[in-house]
């Protein structure tokens, strides 16, 4: 009868040189051990391991060959999970071991973690990879190494929509980055920054590092056409005026738009149409939650975009217009149609002045220029007036300009028929 696997282990732990009696056990494990007792052969192993016959140099060596033997079961997360973390566990009670195995502890952590990412677990997955040290004195790491560990962290917490703990350690990948030439890692960085600015609702900051993504050769056409469709939906969805202008200017003259759902939508804020409600619903089918998330106003953020945009809209249609025939062309009443013209006005996104006594406001004929304060018209009384002056003005200039054309071509045409 062949021996067991605790007769095997106890004969080990006798020997001279422990080190290649449990390296034959390591690579003879499936010859030793069964599906069903695979997780707990693997522990009983573990334990002889730590039960203090070979020493650190010993327990170092060994626990790289443990490690291997249980990478080598591809396929089974849940194994990982529960030998690796069970490893770990002993590793860090252990108060004369724990500092002289931060490799090993490193190590397995790391695959620990991959098997939550396997299983779709990216909270446990984060949280295993925020406990492997990297800033040690006894354990130096590149900082290409560090940003690999950082850059999985972030975008697991991202995959839980943690984006307040994904941005703490997006900040320390920006102190590393500038370090690290690997273009995947950069790829990543970049995209994560991306999703966290999306997250946070700093739509046009997002569309911007979305469309810069869109041109790496790195990714395959179909991720760059993607990153170009999340460009323009965040685009879309930034507050209304100059900035946003810009770069609805941007995402519109890239040839690649015009294949995209979204395209459509993009044309008409670029050319500052008004969106009528069922083109705005099929937008909003395509949207994250958090893109549709409701605001302090009560409103979601897709609704607070479109308003603005149709706000601006109506001030290319109209030199003037009620309070309540606004709110009817925005979907609000007059009062709330009021407060977000005067909002876009004093946040420089649009120009004009209202008549709060008329209820009526008057659009200037000038593009805003987006700094706060400088929406408001200069002069509010006369506006009509002036406009009526200036066209007659011009249209004198254009008959002086005339006749003095007539008189250098036909100057006796002139003399006889026009008294100069």
């Amino acid at each position: 009868m062949p021996p067991t696997l605790d007769e095997i282990l106890a004969k080990a732990s006798t020997v001279e040189n422990p080190t290649d009696e449990y390296k034959k056990i390591l690579d003879n494990i499936k010859q030793l051990s069964t599906p069903s007792t695979l997780a707990a052969d693997l522990i009983r192993i573990a334990n002889s391991i730590f039960s203090g016959a070979g020493g650190v140099v010993f327990t170092r060596s060994i626990l790289g060959n443990f490690t291997d033997t249980l990478k080598s079961f591809e396929g089974h997360p849940d194994l990982w999970i529960e030998v690796g973390q069970h490893v770990v566990d002993m590793i860090s009670e252990s108060t004369s071991l724990s500092s002289s195995l931060l490799e090993q502890s490193a190590a397995l952590r790391d695959l620990v973690a991959a098997a939550h990412e396997a299983n779709e677990d990216f909270l446990d997955a984060a949280k295993a990879l925020a406990e492997i040290p990297l800033d040690s004195s006894q354990r130096r790491v590149p900082d290409a190494a560090k940003a690999s560990i950082w850059v999985r962290i972030v975008r697991n917490y991202l995959e839980v929509d943690d984006s307040t703990t994904a941005e703490t350690y997006l900040n320390k990948l920006k102190n590393v980055m500038h370090t690290v030439d690997d273009p995947e890692l950069q790829l990543h960085f970049k995209l994560s920054a991306a999703r966290i600015q999306d997250s946070k609702r700093q739509f046009l900051a997002a569309a911007q590092s979305y469309h810069d993504i869109s041109f790496t050769s790195a990714i395959a056409e179909e991720e760059r056409l993607h990153t170009l469709g999340m460009a323009i939906k965040c685009a879309i969805l930034a507050p209304a005026g100059p900035p946003r202008s810009r770069v609805l200017g941007r995402l519109y003259k890239d040839e690649r738009s015009a294949g995209l759902e979204e395209y459509g939508i993009l044309e008409k804020m670029f050319l500052d149409r008004l969106l009528v409600p069922a083109e705005v619903d099929k937008f909003a089918q395509g949207l994250a939650p958090h893109q549709l998330a409701t605001t302090s106003d009560g409103s979601t953020v897709l609704a607070k975009a479109v308003v603005e945009h149709n706000l601006l809209g109506a001030s290319r249609l109209y030199s003037n217009i009620g309070f309540d025939a606004l709110g009817i062309l925005l979907g609000l009443d007059g009062d709330k149609a009021e407060d977000t013209t005067a909002r876009m006005i004093e946040q420089g996104r649009l120009t004009g002045s209202i008549d709060q006594i008329d209820r009526i406001i008057y659009f200037e004929n000038r593009e805003a220029s987006g700094e706060k304060g400088s929406g408001r018209a200069e002069v509010l009384v006369g506006k009509e007036m002036r406009r009526w002056d200036n066209n007659v003005q011009a249209v004198a200039e254009d008959v002086e300009r005339l006749v003095d054309a007539l008189q250098s071509e036909f100057p006796e045409f002139v003399a006889s028929q026009i008294a100069v």
